[in-house]
């Protein structure tokens, strides 16, 4: 079987993955929004500092599975799992989810699903971002606000894609590799491995 098939373990923990980052992003769009409207009152454009966690799913499901679709998919089953509990944005919360998963995916589909290191996870975060940003200036009416707020919210986004989503999120998959609950996928492989390699050899 190529190593870019899914297996069924795969479709499970992509649900899975979904699912949770959905239930984060429940408990986000209460807490973020808030940060984010405080945050653009200050300085509009500022809360774009906020949004990473909102790009979370992506940046799991493609680190953790590593197979073609799989940041696209675990982020519009998050997106779907936060409009059906109720948020603010309704159907427009897919659209978002799936601007958002395409624009990680096409960092792994960049480096063929072979690298996931964390300046590829960081990136993925920022491209995430990116993808939000895009659908906003449609979705949102950005288009008609003036080149500055776009610039300061564009890198503000990036910025928060790039820690919140990227970077915690490849921190929160090694710790999920450490406990053994990804030993059947690459991250908890890859983590066996380095073990074994730095077990000494015994004498013959």
């Amino acid at each position: 079987m190529s190593n870019k098939s899914w297996r069924v373990i795969d479709i499970v923990t992509a649900a899975v993955l979904g699912i949770a980052c959905g239930l984060i992003f429940w408990v986000w769009n209460i807490i973020g929004y808030a940060g984010f409207t405080a945050l653009d009152t200050f300085t509009p454009g500022f809360g774009g500092l906020v949004v990473g966690i909102w790009l979370l799913g992506g940046v799991l499901g493609g680190l953790i599975i590593r197979k073609p679709g799989a940041a696209l998919l675990v982020e519009v089953i998050a997106a779907i799992t936060s409009a059906v509990l109720g948020n603010q944005w309704g159907i427009t919360t897919l659209y978002s989810g799936i601007a958002q998963g395409l624009g990680a995916e096409l960092v792994f589909a960049v480096f063929a699903y072979r690298r996931f290191s964390l300046p590829i996870a960081g990136l993925a975060g920022l491209a995430s971002g990116v993808g939000a940003v895009i659908l906003e200036l449609f979705l949102s009416g950005n288009l008609a606000r003036s080149l500055e707020f776009n610039l300061i919210y564009l890198a503000c986004v990036c910025v928060s894609g790039l820690v919140l989503a990227g970077f915690l999120g490849h921190a929160l998959v090694s710790a999920l590799a450490r406990t053994g609950v990804l030993d059947r996928f690459g991250p908890g492989r890859e983590l066996r491995n380095a073990g074994d390699l730095r077990e000494p050899r015994r004498a013959e």
